[in-house]
């Protein structure tokens, strides 16, 4: 009976103790995986794991359970062998009925952390992703990520050198940004918000609108012109807007529409020097043209 009592303790002690680390956890495979579900998923498996090993030996239990998360999120990263490829209107529901993260939390994850990020993270190798995450993010050493990855420390430090080059990206941000960043934070809160005449105040009156065959789909690409028009086209995909954020497209200030962390969607812009009103949009979602583009974060 004693035994049973102190068997039950160290349990409940050490769901306590998980649990304290639990936010950190879930910081690190959102950041991993790029989807809040499945974060929570690799924590829930963490935990598993976590309850059913001997800690007696254990100095460090952030640092093990932190060890066990981002092994999980590596074999699963490793296991995708191909992109999802939903379509665009059924990325996006209205609830989850099952207890999982609904769309407007998985929303809020990804502003957090910042949708340009999710894409760049999406686009490495599992290994270099692990590496950039762990040092870049979490300042865990080197040290700490070889011995995950089974590598060596210098081996660990190219990768996140890797990783870290695509981030920051290649083509040199545009000489100005700082209007054409105000206008394209504008574009997204106004479509978010379903805020037309703010929306149609950010677009200039003869702005030319271009979705290229995979947007809508169509055959060939839709042209639509006016502000007006281009507005209402804009309202009408607010759904999409709630997994859209800022990033640089090839050094210029665009949005990049990722649910889940997955590339889908660009809007590349174009304002006048003067009055930073939005001319012409350019809205691309062919797989052959979005992987033409360098993206890297605003």
């Amino acid at each position: 009976m004693q035994g049973r009592k102190i068997e039950k303790n160290e349990k409940s002690l050490r769901t306590e103790v998980f649990e304290a680390h639990r936010p950190h956890l879930r910081a690190v495979a959102y950041r991993m995986l790029g989807s809040l579900a499945e974060a929570e998923d690799a924590v829930q498996e963490t935990w598993l794991r976590a309850s059913a090993a001997d800690t007696s030996a254990v100095q460090n239990m952030g640092g093990w359970l932190t060890t066990i998360a981002t092994r999980t999120c590596l074999n699963a990263l490793r296991s995708r062998a191909t992109r999802r490829e939903e379509p665009l209107e059924t990325t996006f529901g209205t609830g989850r009925p099952d207890g999982r993260p609904s769309p407007e939390q998985e929303m809020e994850a990804a502003d957090a952390v910042g949708i340009a990020l999710l894409v760049v993270l999406d686009t490495l190798t599992p290994d270099e992703r692990l590496a950039f995450v762990l040092h870049d993010l979490f300042a865990i050493s080197f040290d700490e990520i070889a011995a995950i990855l089974e590598r060596s420390p210098a081996s660990a430090r190219q990768l996140a050198s890797r990783a870290r080059r695509r981030v920051r990206g290649t083509s040199p941000a545009a000489p100005d940004t700082s209007r054409q960043r105000k206008a394209v934070d504008a574009f997204l809160a106004a479509t978010r918000t379903g805020d037309f005449e703010a929306l149609v105040a950010l677009l200039h009156p003869d702005v030319v609108l271009t979705a290229d065959p995979a947007v809508t789909p169509t055959p060939e690409p839709v042209v639509v012109l006016g502000a007006h028009t281009v507005a209402r086209g804009a309202m009408a995909a607010a759904g999409r807007a709630r997994f859209t954020g800022p990033a640089l497209v090839d050094g210029a200030l665009g949005l990049a529409m990722a649910p889940h962390g997955r590339l889908r969607l660009v809007l590349a812009f174009t304002t006048e020097p003067e009055s930073g009103l939005i001319t012409a949009v350019d809205v691309i979602a062919e797989p052959e043209r979005l992987a033409a583009l360098e993206l890297s974060v605003a």
